[in-house]
């Protein structure tokens, strides 16, 4: 009995340091994978995720944009552009739910997968282009924007991975910001092929050609 009790005490220090060691790595980890600034999944997680949710029939991918991003930045300051991200990326995540999940994709870029149970996406991301357009509290009423969203349903385009309904979206959203329609549908058309290796939609990314395949 003294035997064992003697292996147990011993035993015990390197089993809790290495309880502790393994509770620090998780921590470091968790870290790693979230935006310093807003604390939204950065784009490696941010993939990770969504792509497990588009195996859910009813999952939605929506890409958002903050309007006027680089002048706010530019007229009221660094400050007053993180408190923009910061705002719209909470209001994103409350918004996806724990069903869901949001990212940032960088810059004023984000993105979400959300789970459309009751088909009624589009007056869900008409809700949400709402209240991203709400005035941050504490912040100067001049800093005002808006977010343009562009959202693909997965279940439209069967086999297509999380990459191209992403593309999908972005050329939806790009048309919304043009139009300042604030919300669009991805429609059935074929894509833009990219150039410069960049997603369509994006600067330097498109051919001078009217958007198409986009629905309101």
């Amino acid at each position: 009995m003294n035997t064992w009790l003697s292996m147990l005490a011993a035993v015990a220090p390197v089993a809790s340091g290495w309880t502790a060691h393994t509770l620090w790595l998780r921590r470091r980890l968790n870290v790693a994978r979230r935006d310093p600034l807003t604390g939204l999944r950065t784009r490696e997680a941010f993939t990770r995720r969504a792509t497990a949710l588009l195996r859910n029939p009813r999952a939605v991918v929506v890409l958002a944009d903050v309007d006027r991003f680089k002048q706010i930045n530019d007229t009221f300051g660094h400050a007053a552009g993180d408190a923009l991200l910061k705002a719209t990326a909470a209001r994103l995540a409350h918004h996806v739910g724990g069903s869901g999940v949001a990212g940032r994709l960088g810059g004023d870029e984000f993105a979400a997968v959300l789970i459309d149970d009751h088909g009624t996406a589009a007056d869900l991301l008409a809700v949400l282009h709402g209240v991203l357009a709400r005035p941050i509290d504490g912040q100067d009423p001049a800093v005002h924007t808006t977010v343009s969203l562009g959202w693909v349903r997965a279940a439209d385009f069967p086999g297509e991975d999380l990459s191209a309904l992403l593309r999908r979206a972005d050329e939806a959203m790009y048309a919304a910001k043009q139009a300042r329609a604030g919300a669009r549908r991805a429609g059935l058309g074929r894509l833009f092929a990219t150039v410069t290796g960049r997603r369509a939609g994006r600067a330097g990314a498109r051919a001078d050609a009217p958007v198409v395949g986009v629905a309101a």
